[in-house]
């Protein structure tokens, strides 16, 4: 395994907020709380469902209720209607009556239905099961256009009431068993008030026709088997208290009678004349139901009681489970924050303290040493007192003094590096600068000699490379930081005079071409660095631009200034390229951190400071459409003679 391989293997996987230890103890006390969170989630849903089922199942009874008074108004209209149409005119009346208490029935059973507290299930098929009941307005119709025949409308009533009682007393999907037993003995109940109800209409129209007629008496008798089957029903699903009072419903004068009528009733099966009246039967019976409707309206207040009850044990579990989970969760925070805190106040004061130690003081240290002259003694990083706390801070604390006396010893050892190199530079300048001038004073007593012309023009060729490495020796020294150029003039030279001297200098000065250079003095204490700079940016310019086209050169005055510009129309450069090129002109960057390719912006940026001069590239604006970058040389009024005074020595 390599050094780097080890680097990178304690990185850890980017979760929410593991970027503090605030987050990363709150990550590890949450895998634990989490867990128990979702153990209390289920336990919260399951008791949200239990809850929700009670809910239901309260509004399912109330919805059972209702329909049961939509029920009782509807087996009332049956029965009188099919009186009517066996021959009772009596009945009129009646009919009309009850059906006004039918439909008020109903819209209050429609209001309840819209609330939707049974649940979408039961609502939905109450709903559908509303269907044969709307469908009697049109049956209403035909019973009073005297198109209607008894037993068919006998039987739509039947099955819009069958539907009505099998909708709304679904058996619940959930709850408990005592629950659903209660519901289905109030279901039961309902069925067999529904056969007595519809005994009483069906024998209300027999004896209103004196006799039974084709299946009549098989409908009596299959009805008569319903009931019974219904009690038995109720009778295992009911407790002892519902079914004394079912006893007690049939065990009343009025019971006793109708159970006398029907005895004559069977009497007929022959198709015998009947010789009951069917008001007292119809009273008799009618007393039954209602006794009927008030064993079920008991009943139903048992299931409500015990449906409310229900709900409060669901809620109040509820409840509990989710001030469980709040409990839970609250403990976590706490325990989250105060291991936190006590991880995080001793580590906030190592911070603070590494935070001013980065601040102010490697940055002070780092300048005292890079200012520190040869021979100074360079200072240690201060040593500090170790922190209370636990041996992992102590630690810490100690790791950090040690990167800072660390820093301050690579500062040292770069301020020494860079302190040689510069001397470096400077010495190999200096040697270099004075052989060349000796070579260049050499050359020249020769070129005086020669007579040649093909020798002196070769010996021009020598003189002119000397030059151009004395130039480059020069650059040396501008890298160097050495301040005191070797050449100087006394007076005032020409800006013409300075630019055929940076001419000179380059390569390739026969591409080199004077435009338009205004008349302008240069003091002679700057021509030897302007004359470097110039030569720099020129080179440049001949470098970068093809070698078909010339390098121009332009001079003019701006008031008390003096403005240069290298204009080559080459490849240019790109706008990020120009904006770091002037950086490093501005002196913004430092040339140890920039490819050797750039040195030239240094040293033109360093002359360029030393004169208090501005140089800034510039994209070439051309007319015929070519690229290329112009340098712009902006000479302040203390390096150029003022023109009133050049007028005078005129």
């Amino acid at each position: 395994m390599t050094r780097n391989q080890r680097h990178r293997l304690p990185h850890l996987p980017a979760l929410p907020g593991w970027g503090t230890i605030r987050g990363r103890v709150a990550v590890v006390l949450a895998v634990p709380t989490c867990l128990l969170l979702v153990v209390t989630g289920l336990g919260v849903a399951d008791r949200a469902a239990d809850w929700s089922a009670a809910r239901e199942s309260a509004g399912r009874v109330e919805l059972v209720l209702k329909s049961q008074d939509l029920v009782r108004e509807l087996q009332r209209e049956r029965g009188l209607t099919n009186g009517l149409l066996g021959g009772a005119d009596e009945y009129r009346d009646d009919v009309d009556a009850q059906r006004t208490r039918t439909d008020s029935a109903r819209s209050e059973f429609d209001a309840l239905l819209s609330a939707g507290d049974a649940g979408a299930d039961t609502g939905n098929a109450v709903r559908k099961a509303l269907t044969p009941v709307t469908a009697l307005t049109s049956l209403r119709g035909q019973v009073d256009d005297g198109t209607a025949r008894r037993g068919t409308t006998l039987t739509a009533y039947t099955e819009a009431i069958d539907a009505l009682i099998s909708a709304a007393a679904t058996e619940p999907d959930r709850g408990d068993r005592a629950l659903a037993d209660s519901l289905g003995a109030l279901e039961a109940l309902a069925r067999a008030t529904e056969a007595v109800a519809l005994e009483r209409g069906s024998l209300n129209g027999v004896f209103a026709a004196g006799r039974f007629k084709g299946r009549e008496f098989l409908d009596f008798t299959e009805v008569r088997a319903d009931r019974l089957a219904s009690l038995r029903q109720y009778a295992e699903l009911a407790t002892p208290a519902q079914q004394s009072a079912l006893s007690s419903a049939f065990d009343t004068p009025e019971a006793r009678r109708a159970t006398g009528y029907e005895k004559q009733a069977e009497g007929g099966a022959d198709g015998s004349e009947l010789t009951v009246a069917p008001a007292k039967w119809w009273s008799s019976m009618t007393a039954l139901v209602d006794k009927l409707h008030g064993v079920q309206r008991q009943t139903g207040s048992d299931v409500r009681s015990h449906a409310d009850r229900l709900g409060d044990e669901a809620t109040a579990e509820l409840g509990g489970f989710i001030g469980l989970g709040v409990l839970i969760l609250a403990v976590a925070t706490a325990l989250a924050l105060l291991s936190a805190r006590s991880i995080t106040r001793p580590l906030g004061a190592l911070a603070d303290e590494a935070d001013a130690v980065a601040r102010t003081g490697l940055p002070a240290a780092v300048a005292r040493i890079q200012e520190a002259e040869a021979g100074d003694e360079l200072l240690p990083a201060p040593t500090r007192e170790a922190p209370d706390g636990a041996r992992e801070f102590i630690q810490l604390a100690a790791a950090l003094r040690n990167v800072e006396h660390t820093a301050i010893g690579l500062a040292s050892e770069q301020a020494v590096l860079r302190r040689n190199s510069s001397e470096s530079l400077a010495s190999l300048g200096r040697r270099n600068q004075v052989l060349l001038s000796r070579q260049l004073g050499l050359i020249t007593t020769l070129e005086s000699q020669e007579v040649d012309p093909d020798a002196l023009g070769e010996l021009f060729e020598l003189d002119h490379l000397a030059t151009r490495m004395r130039r480059n020796a020069e650059s040396l020294l501008v890298l160097a930081g050495e301040e005191s150029p070797p050449r100087t003039w006394a007076g005032l030279v020409t800006a013409s005079e300075v630019v055929q001297s940076a001419i000179a200098e380059v390569e390739q000065y026969q591409r080199v071409a004077v435009v338009d250079v205004q008349d302008g003095r240069i003091r002679g204490r700057a021509v030897a660095e302007l004359s470097h700079l110039l030569a720099e940016l020129i080179e440049n310019a001949l470098i970068f631009s093809p070698p078909s086209r010339p390098v121009e050169i332009y001079g003019w005055r701006d008031g008390g200034e003096y403005c240069i510009a290298v204009v080559d129309r080459g490849t240019g450069m790109s706008t990020e390229d120009l904006a770091r090129s002037n950086a490093r002109l501005a002196g913004r960057e430092s040339f140890l951190i920039a490819p050797s390719r750039y040195l030239g912006h240094y040293v033109v940026g360093t002359l360029a400071a030393r004169l208090g001069a501005q140089v800034e590239l510039r994209p070439t604006q051309g007319q015929d459409g070519a690229c290329g970058v112009t340098a712009y040389i902006g000479l302040p009024s203390s390096l150029v003679e003022a023109p009133e005074i050049q007028a005078v020595t005129t």
